[in-house]
């Protein structure tokens, strides 16, 4: 995770160098147990992608995802009373 200029990236890797599949829709089950993550990230985030670990692409791959907000002021709450 990043805290830069308004902007929070998180990020993960693994070790797979294929590319991720493309975001599925979000219209499943409730109860399904997998399939949604690209989802979810794509319908919360404001930017997303993902790139190789090396130069050849063989070693692996970084997904991130950008969220823009602005930072708690300590002793501010954002809850309605």
């Amino acid at each position: 995770m990043r805290w830069s200029a308004g902007v929070l990236r998180i990020g993960a890797w693994d070790a797979d160098p294929e590319p991720p599949d493309a975001p599925a829709e979000l219209n499943g089950s409730v109860i399904d147990e997998g399939g949604r993550g690209l989802a979810l990230v794509r319908a919360c985030s404001d930017l997303w992608g993902r790139q190789p670990l090396s130069r050849f692409g063989n070693r692996g791959k970084y997904v991130w995802c950008e969220l823009a907000g602005q930072p708690r002021q300590p002793g501010v709450t954002s809850r309605a009373s």
